[in-house]
């Protein structure tokens, strides 16, 4: 279960936890996306995504 939100910063090919938690929310879906699984990020915009697919929409989004 997943109980409290980490604050994040995304860094090119890691992130640093800066507050304790165990997951983040995709910021194009509001998915709960748990630590161990979070792969896909934007550093400019420090966001997360639950997958490419949220990534690839979130790319069309901008431009």
């Amino acid at each position: 279960m997943l109980k409290k939100l980490a604050k994040i910063k995304f860094l090119p090919n890691n992130f640093e936890v800066i507050e304790e938690g165990d997951h983040v929310i995709c910021s194009i879906s509001g998915k709960k996306i748990p630590l161990e699984k979070l792969n896909y990020w934007n550093v400019e915009k420090q966001e997360p995504y639950y997958s490419y697919v949220e990534a690839s929409q979130k790319r069309e989004i901008d431009n």
